[in-house]
This record gives C-alpha cells, sequence and structure tokens, in this order.
C-alpha cells in the first residue's frame, strides 16, 4: 500500500509501526480511515476513494 500511494499520488507516505492490529490512513493531518474505529481493514480502492474526496 505504501509504494502504490507513494507512486499514485506522488505523496509523502510513512509507515509507522504500531501493535494492536492498529491501520490507519491520514491525509495532511487527517484521519481518513481507522480499521480500529471501523473493525476492518479498507475494501479495495476505499482508500483511493477517500482520498480523493478529501482533495479539493
Amino acid at each position: 500500500m505504501e509504494e502504490y500511494l507513494k507512486g499514485k499520488y506522488d505523496a509523502q507516505v510513512e509507515l509507522i509501526s504500531s501493535g494492536g492490529g492498529v491501520f490507519e490512513v491520514r491525509l495532511d493531518e487527517k484521519l481518513i480511515f481507522s480499521k480500529k474505529s471501523l473493525g476492518r481493514f479498507p475494501e479495495h480502492s476505499e482508500i483511493d476513494d477517500l482520498i480523493n474526496n478529501n482533495i479539493v
């Protein structure tokens, strides 16, 4: 996912190791996906959709 996002969006992507199965995606400090709060991993293209919906 990290390399994919870097290539598609020419973005600075940082993978931060964590415990407890936490998986979060932030865009400009804004949390746009949280596995912890939703209880699941993102579905196919969900991260793309969230990024595109939050870029104005």
